[in-house]
Order: C-alpha cells, then sequence, then structure tokens
C-alpha cells in the first residue's frame, strides 16, 4: 500500500485532532509533511506531534502552496470564509484535495470549485462524513436491498444539544452568518447531504421556517453580566454558565477549542478574557437555534428535516416509510440503532451497530472519509468517492435555497435556483460552470 503524503492548511480541532489523529494511528498510511497555520501555537503544536520540519511549516497557507509540490495532496481545513481560495489554489498547483464542509459560504465559489475540479481532472472530496458512518451506511444499504419496498417519505432530526449549541454557535466560530455562514449550512449541510444520498433523486422544491428564539438579550436573567465570570446572580440556575460546563469532564474537546493551556487556571483565564466565557444572552450571534425544512424530491419522495438546540443528546434520528414497511433509528454517540416493521409480516428487526468513532469521530465517519480519501489519491482520481465536490454542490445549494425560503417566507423552485447560479444538474454542472471560468479568475499560487 503506497503511503500517500499530505500538506495540511489549518491545524485547528478538525485538523488536529480528527485527521492528524488518524495520520498519528496509522503512519504506514499516510503522512503530513507540511502544514500552514496562522496560530503560531497551533502550527507548532502539529509540527511536533507530525515532525514537520521547520522549513515546511508555514503561518500562511499563500506561502506553502508557492512552493514546488510538496506531497500528494491538501487537506484544507479553515474556517468556512477561507476555503475557496486555497481549495482553487491547491487544484491549480496540482494537489488533490480533502475539503472540510461546508464548501463554501457562497454558493457562486461552490459551483465555480465543483466545476474546477472537474475540468483539471483530480480528485476534490468534501467531508460530508455522515455517508461513512455505519449507522447511515446500512440505512443505505437495506433502502438498496428494498426492504421497506419503495422509499416514500422521509422524517430526519438532528438535535443539536444545548450545551453543543451554546458552545459552537453563540459563543464559538458559527455563531454569525456574516462571519461564518447560516446555521442550515454550518452545521446541517450534512444532513442535507444525507436526505439527498437517500432519496436517491434531484431535489426539485422545498420550504423553510425557523429564527433565532431563546438566545437573545430579553432573555438574560436578570442582572445578568457580559461574562459569566463578572459575578453572575444566576450562576446556579442557568445551564449555560461557563465555569460550570468548561470546569468539568475531560481534557479534550471543547477544552481543546478554547485554550491550549487545558488546566482549570489556564481555562478560567481563557472564560475571562475569550469568547467562550460570555453569557449566551450577550453575545453576536445571530443563527437560528430551531429549523425545519420541507423538500420535493424529483421521484416523488417528501422529506421533512429539523434541527433543534433544545435538546440533551447529540443525536440524528430518523423514519424512512417505504410501500412494504417502515425503517427508524437513532446515531448517538453511545449507540446505533435501527429498526425495521414489515407490514405483510409483522416482523420487526432490531439491528445495532457499533461506535465506531468514539465522542468525535461522527460515528466513524471523520475515519471513514479520510480512508476513502486516501484511496481515491492512490488511484489518481482514476476512482469516483461518495462525496466528490460535484455531488456536494447539490446539497450545498438546497442548504442556500432553504436559508433565502426562512428568510422571504417562500418556496424555492430547486432548478429555478439552480440556474441563477449556473448550476442545473449534477452532470451539467462542470461543462456549464467551466466555460465562464479562465485564469484570470482563478487565485494565484
Amino acid at each position: 500500500m503506497k503511503k500517500v503524503t499530505i500538506a495540511l492548511i489549518g491545524a485547528g480541532s478538525r485538523g488536529m485532532e480528527s485527521y492528524g489523529t488518524y495520520a498519528l494511528k496509522n503512519p504506514y498510511e499516510l503522512e503530513f509533511v507540511a502544514v500552514a497555520d496562522a496560530n503560531p501555537a497551533r502550527l507548532s503544536k502539529f509540527q511536533q506531534l507530525h515532525h514537520v520540519p521547520e522549513e515546511r511549516a508555514f503561518s500562511d497557507w499563500r506561502d506553502l502552496l508557492s512552493q514546488p509540490k510538496l506531497a500528494d495532496a491538501v487537506l484544507i481545513c479553515t474556517q468556512d470564509r477561507m476555503h475557496y481560495e486555497p481549495a482553487m489554489a491547491a487544484l491549480q498547483a496540482g494537489y488533490h484535495v480533502l475539503l472540510e464542509k461546508p464548501m463554501s459560504p457562497d454558493p457562486q465559489e461552490c459551483v465555480r470549485m465543483g466545476a474546477y475540479a472537474a475540468e483539471v481532472g483530480r480528485v476534490f472530496s468534501i467531508c460530508h462524513v455522515l455517508r461513512f458512518t455505519s449507522f447511515f451506511s446500512a440505512l443505505k444499504r437495506l433502502l438498496d436491498e428494498d426492504a421497506i419496498g419503495r422509499l416514500i417519505s422521509i422524517e430526519h432530526s438532528e438535535n443539536v444539544a444545548f450545551w453543543h449549541y451554546a458552545h459552537s454557535y453563540v459563543r464559538g466560530n458559527w455563531r454569525n452568518t456574516a462571519l461564518s455562514s447560516p446555521m442550515i449550512l454550518a452545521k446541517s449541510c450534512h444532513d442535507m447531504d444525507i436526505l439527498l444520498w437517500l432519496a436517491g433523486a434531484d431535489c426539485v422544491r422545498l420550504s423553510s421556517f425557523g429564527t433565532l428564539t431563546h438566545f437573545r438579550e430579553e432573555n438574560a436573567p436578570p442582572g445578568a453580566p457580559m461574562r459569566c465570570t463578572d459575578g453572575c446572580p444566576a450562576a446556579h440556575n442557568c445551564a449555560y454558565f461557563a465555569p460550570k460546563f468548561y470546569l468539568n469532564g475531560d481534557d479534550a474537546w471543547p477544552k481543546s477549542v478554547i485554550s491550549s493551556d487545558i488546566s482549570d487556571k489556564g481555562i478560567m483565564k481563557a472564560l475571562e478574557e475569550g469568547p467562550y466565557g460570555r453569557c449566551v444572552y450577550h453575545c453576536d450571534n445571530d443563527v437560528v437555534d430551531h429549523q425545519v425544512v420541507n423538500m420535493l424530491f424529483a421521484n416523488d419522495i417528501t422529506a421533512v428535516f429539523t434541527m433543534s438546540a433544545f435538546t440533551d443528546d447529540v443525536t440524528r434520528k430518523i423514519k424512512l416509510m417505504g410501500t412494504k414497511g417502515e425503517m427508524w433509528g437513532t446515531m448517538a454517540r453511545e449507540t446505533n440503532r435501527i429498526e425495521i416493521k414489515e407490514f405483510v409480516s409483522g416482523t420487526h428487526k432490531v439491528i445495532e451497530l457499533p461506535n465506531e468513532g468514539g465522542p468525535q469521530g461522527h460515528g466513524g465517519g471523520d475515519y471513514g472519509i479520510i480512508r476513502d480519501f486516501l484511496r481515491l489519491v492512490r488511484s489518481d482520481g482514476r476512482e469516483t468517492g461518495l462525496t466528490a465536490a460535484t455531488t456536494s454542490v447539490q446539497s450545498h445549494l438546497m442548504a442556500f435555497a432553504a436559508e433565502e425560503a426562512r428568510l422571504k417566507n417562500s418556496v424555492i423552485e430547486m432548478n429555478e435556483y439552480g440556474r441563477r447560479w449556473g448550476f442545473e444538474r449534477l452532470a451539467e454542472a462542470a461543462q456549464s460552470t467551466t466555460t465562464e471560468l479562465d485564469a484570470a479568475s482563478l487565485p494565484n499560487a
């Protein structure tokens, strides 16, 4: 088996802990040989963990990509609004690319990236990790095996969990649409992708409703200060009191996100000075805390998706209704369970699946996506992956359309919406869009 060499752009939580950990556990499969990150502490830590030489550690991704080709592939784990330029530049420089989701908060950039990757013929995969979990892989296989007959309707929900929502979407990097992307894209483009995959047809029409209801200034407890560490009178009664959350638990995520010093003293300093100590009712957040999306697919399948911050658990729950039976299940940290009920026989089957990825491994999806990417790189692009950018463009457009439908209280016709961005069908995306690209439109490597 050929060892694949990778250059990492963005040594944050995903790059460092998810994919970097896989490399340390499987050194015969891949090796990180270069890294770029603007944060000196993260850069140094990754450099030491992976023995990256000083001359291949960069504070700016542009410096990395301006070198003669350093690796077989580039893994891009920067923030949402920092994806397009390095992805296009890496493809232009001859690298295969694995890009964290979402592709971009700009639909035009998503279409252009997918089109350019097809034009240059390189591997360009998007980290839609749910397709590689044992849970959703089993659901897809059962549908293909006719376990419930013809699929008619889907109910799918993402339970974000109150504490996770507060960490990432009120205090954290994905709290504000202008700084990152809307919630339906930042958190739930995974779910749009899964629904598209399970339905097996284009989405033709959708509507959406949702608001930011709770995490607003008017809902703050009386006398609540701007920071939890400034003597909040509601400390003992507030589910979101920062010291209670961040000073408990193990030393992994999310402690590792808020400070490189995860001692109690280091965490308290971060809460006193950084964004994660702010009162959840006094932040600059604007992304929704609950949302529903209603979808119609070209094969007459209907689907409803619900995202809610107001749950205690981090789970995804799904029910699939077919002509011969129904199938439902829960993907959770501790267990993954699928149940099938057949109409004629009345048979009730229960399938227990292992949690392959641990607490932060997306049910095995994080390792699954990197294994698949390595397979594609070894084939030099001759094989096709489940999450190619040209496939991901459509689910991204579904998320963009859902946000527009929510804001305008309208029903979006996806064919018309796709044409707005130069995209009509997946099979035509690359051809219709690459004709609009020229060398001047591409970032300089």
